[in-house]
């Protein structure tokens, strides 16, 4: 009998096992997968994620795994550019976009050595209920024999097409339409740094630098575009970057080296789900989704593995009820990332900014000291009152010197 199952060893997975072992809980963790091994995703730790690594121990590891470290963000949406980066925070000043292959291992590892027991090559075919409370899991080690384990609480951390989502019947609530999809790849003989441009056509296309000397190349298309798209994958993949950067897609045409097959990632429409009930949890994309535009996953996967994980251990301490604690993880998870998900579920649109968006970037654009707050705010270690705040927007608006018939106040004007 296990204190926790958790289901998804990645990076919502592993952080929660890894606490809640820390605080003396047995913790059984399983994935389908075994490690390292990669899967899709957009590598992008902001700030704010780093900052919870650097307070597990773990993000020397990601360092001394030659994740280059990246001090200088290039942002661009339709004509408006803001270059530069956020203020260090407790020592961290730099971002890090590691290859999953890389991370998730770290990751397992540490839940292990925390006293953690992990089985990979484990598939859940079904949950085990007493008396309508989930009280286990049912599943088998590749061919093997079926195998049941029980625990308190069974926490979903296997993504949005959850396993466990599905079989308690989670249910969707403020669910936006996905605007695009994605394809991406590994290139060497690039030296760009970190980008990130939208372009007048409803185009984006990102660049980071990751492990072994390649720089990750991805590209966010309009999902009415998708057919098209997948005809000609390699034209169309440089055409973005002709098309929102000239210069730069002719630097990928003369020296660029695709090193590895592209990756198509056409993600579900942004959703929360119901993350919690009797003897069940979520956390990750089990629990929240929303588009990868922002580069948001991981490290919201890390946030709110530390917040479920601090409700569980409550529960499982007697501080008290279970279900109490749970409600309020999925409320504070709510709460918390409602400004995440509309900023990004509104840029995603790669259309024309907002009028009040538009004014505001454009004026920050002016200011040095601005924009590093803005890419702080993006980097979830600048709280969005300091910019737009009544009395922040008009400091704001001050410094660029616009003028008051041009200046916007109302996020909804």
């Amino acid at each position: 009998m296990y204190d926790v199952i958790v289901v998804g060893a990645r990076c919502a997975g592993s952080p929660v096992a890894m606490l809640l072992a820390r605080q003396g809980h047995r913790v059984l963790v399983v994935d389908r997968s075994s490690f390292p091994s990669d899967t899709v995703s957009t590598h992008y730790i902001h700030q704010a994620g780093l900052l919870k690594l650097q307070e597990w121990g773990l993000l020397d590891e990601i360092i001394d795994a030659k994740t280059p470290a990246l001090r200088k963000m290039h942002y661009a949406y339709r004509g408006v550019e803001l270059n530069g980066f956020a203020d260090a925070v407790d020592g961290v000043d730099a971002v890090y976009c590691p290859r999953r292959t890389v991370l998730d291992e770290i990751l397992v590892n540490a839940a292990r050595r925390a006293g953690a027991e992990v089985v990979e090559g484990f598939t859940v075919s079904d949950l085990v209920r007493s008396d309508d409370r989930v009280v286990g899991i049912r599943g088998r080690t590749g061919d093997g024999p079926e195998q049941e384990f029980r625990a308190t609480v069974v926490i979903g951390a296997d993504g949005f097409h959850s396993t466990v989502a599905k079989k308690v019947g989670a249910d969707l609530y403020n669910v936006r339409p996905a605007a695009g999809f994605i394809y991406y790849s590994y290139y060497s003989g690039l030296d760009w740094g970190l980008h990130h441009k939208v372009g007048l056509n409803e185009q984006w296309f990102g660049s980071w630098p990751t492990n072994d000397g390649l720089t990750m190349l991805a590209i966010i298309g309009s999902r009415r575009h998708l057919k098209d798209f997948r005809q000609d994958v390699e034209n169309r993949f440089q055409a973005v970057f002709d098309d929102v950067s000239p210069d730069m897609g002719e630097q990928l045409r003369d020296a660029g080296r695709r090193e590895e097959d592209f990756r198509p990632m056409r993600y579900p429409d942004n959703y929360y789900r119901r993350a919690h009930g009797p003897g069940w949890a979520l956390v990750g994309d089990a629990g929240y989704h929303k588009d990868p535009y922002t580069g948001w996953g991981i490290t919201d996967a890390f946030l709110h593995g530390e917040l479920l994980a601090d409700r569980v251990h409550q529960g499982l301490a007697g501080e008290r009820p279970m279900e109490e604690a749970l409600a309020e993880y999925n409320k504070v998870r709510d709460e918390e990332s409602a400004g995440v998900y509309d900023f990004t579920t509104t840029l995603s649109e790669l259309t024309e900014l907002p009028p009040f968006f538009k004014a505001t970037m454009s004026a920050m654009s002016t200011s040095q000291e601005w924009t590093n707050k803005m890419l702080g705010l993006i980097a979830g270690v600048v709280a969005d009152h300091e910019i737009y705040a009544p009395d922040a927007l008009e400091r704001l608006y001050d410094d660029a010197g616009v003028p008051q018939d041009q200046r916007i106040y109302d996020p909804m004007a």
